[in-house]
């Protein structure tokens, strides 16, 4: 029987869209954003989650916490759920990365072209479905929520479709929206992307 995964995006933080924050750790919730996985909490809590899994940036795992706390669980942190690495770009203002041509190379041919000392997306596809894989054979038949970031999860929706990491662009992932995938051992498809439960 499938696993019936919850992939969630991190609820807002002050710096959403004005800068690329990668992998900081000192970014954390805005009110917005606390009120935001509250909801996704409630929205959840009739799904009967086995687990909650989180990226363990501080955003995500803030996230993470009321929607494990309503399920009766605690939040267990997956190093693979990880931001993607921008290496040289984490920090800067989204307005300074628009006239550079490595960004926009970058974000036309994300299969082949690396953030300046940071990651492929092909290396965050690899690491996001071989957590979906491992995760399926722990929790078969379960519902089980993984809150992780933007990228991230497109990468896991693309390999879900069959579809081309440099298509990645076509799938909108919000801030504290859910998108649901089914992985089984001998296949993954998408039941839902992108619901937006909170404001």
């Amino acid at each position: 029987m499938p696993t019936t995964f919850y992939l969630i995006r991190h609820a807002a933080h002050d710096l959403l869209g004005r800068t690329l924050v990668g992998r900081s750790d000192a970014v954390r919730l805005s009110e917005k954003g606390h009120r935001q996985s509250q909801q996704l909490a409630f929205r959840l809590m009739s799904v009967g989650l086995a687990a909650v899994y989180s990226s363990p940036l501080p955003r995500a795992r803030e996230t993470a916490e009321p929607i494990a706390r309503k399920a009766g669980l605690d939040v267990k942190v997956a190093p693979a759920a990880t931001e993607f690495d921008f290496g040289a770009w984490t920090g800067r203002p989204m307005d300074t990365l628009e006239g550079d041509p490595l960004w926009r190379r970058f974000n036309m041919f994300r299969s082949t072209t690396a953030a300046p000392g940071g990651e492929l997306m092909l290396d965050v596809q690899s690491r996001i479905v071989a957590l979906l894989r491992e995760l399926a054979l722990r929790h078969p038949d379960s519902a089980v929520a993984i809150v992780s970031h933007g990228d991230v999860l497109r990468a896991a929706i693309l390999h879900c479709l069959g579809m081309p990491l440099d298509l990645f662009l076509r799938i909108e992932i919000e801030p504290a929206s859910i998108s649901v995938v089914e992985v089984s051992e001998w296949s993954a498809k998408l039941v839902s992307l992108n619901e937006k439960v909170a404001g």
